[in-house]
């Protein structure tokens, strides 16, 4: 049974009936919705923020393994870089110039342009950002390790090449010289024996009598052989490689032009036509067309004993030379 409430009406000094307005009601009504809202929201909010679902612990536990995973890759990655970039620095430092090659620009090679702090970029990336950045370092080291299997292939090529430049390069005297009688004059500031003035020689000067073999020095290809006013019966080869010989004052010439020699090859004979004094073989070694001391071409015929003894000969010989 519903209880009915009174209240003492001091105006009218009687008990009077309480009757709630309907307004009020409405308000209570209101009120009280609120306060449920407010506290349904209120209780959502502590579960979801502080209770984590089954699926939202499975997926926190599936990213720190990802995290992990990535470290150890990043690891591994970081060594590989480290590998590929002392495997660069020997192809230009050590490889390359062994074959006098230019070493290949950074530039030319796909590397990182900035260190990056990993553990920092980890924390803020999605699985979707891990798995790129991955790739996106694989393919950098892809590409680098490609690179430089392309260099490799050229340094073999050098490799292979480099036989045929050992051979080419200007390395044993003109005439058979053994026991180092037969230098006349070195390279350097001479008298001239004709005009008897100081006169630059670029080359050394071999007597020998007349009919002596003259040897190519090196691998070639003969560019140059006839007679010239001061040079006589001549013979120039050219070596490749930004080298050339020339051998003058020959009695005969035996080469012929575009003829491919081989080293220790007859090319002709000592004589003493053009300008010169007596029977000599006036011989100059040229890179890449400046004039050079053949002294320091005579390293396959030699031991150190008779090279020294060489120098020292070359450089006391006679102040006058042949030509």
């Amino acid at each position: 049974m519903k209880k009915i409430k009174y209240f003492y009406n001091t105006n009218t000094l009687r008990y009077e009936k309480l009757v709630t307005p309907l307004r009020v009601k409405l308000l209570r009504i209101f009120g009280f919705f609120s306060a449920l809202l407010v506290s349904s929201a209120l209780v959502i909010w502590v579960y979801t923020k502080f209770i984590p679902k089954p699926a939202e612990k499975e997926s926190k536990i599936r990213q720190d393994l990802i995290k992990d995973n990535y470290k150890v890759l990043n690891e591994k990655m970081t060594t590989l870089q480290q590998q590929m970039a002392e495997l660069e620095k020997r192809d230009n430092e050590v490889y390359r110039s062994i074959f006098e090659a230019n070493p290949l620009p950074d530039s030319a090679r796909a590397q990182l342009t900035e260190k990056k702090k990993e553990i920092d970029k980890v924390s803020v990336m999605n699985d979707d950002l891990l798995g790129k950045d991955i790739a996106n370092s694989l393919n950098n080291i892809s590409a680098r390790v490609l690179y430089q299997l392309n260099s490799y292939k050229e340094i073999e090529k050098l490799i292979n090449n480099q036989e045929n430049k050992l051979a080419s390069i200007p390395a044993i005297q003109p005439v058979s010289n053994k026991d180092l009688t037969r230098i006349a004059s070195g390279f350097g500031f001479r008298i001239h024996p004709i005009y008897g003035i100081p006169k630059i020689h670029n080359g050394m000067d071999f007597t020998a009598t007349q009919g002596t073999p003259i040897y190519a020095t090196g691998d070639g290809r003969v560019t140059t052989s006839g007679m010239g006013m001061g040079t006589g019966n001549h013979v120039i080869i050219n070596h490749g490689y930004g080298y050339e010989t020339v051998y003058m004052h020959m009695v005969r010439i035996k080469a012929r032009d575009g003829q491919l020699v081989k080293r220790g090859q007859i090319i002709g004979w000592v004589g003493s036509t053009g300008a010169s004094t007596g029977p000599h073989c006036h011989y100059e070694v040229h890179i890449n067309g400046r004039a050079v001391d053949p002294v320091y071409f005579f390293f396959n015929d030699l031991n150190a004993e008779q090279y020294d003894r060489l120098l020292k000969l070359a450089a006391t010989g006679s102040a006058k030379s042949f030509d």
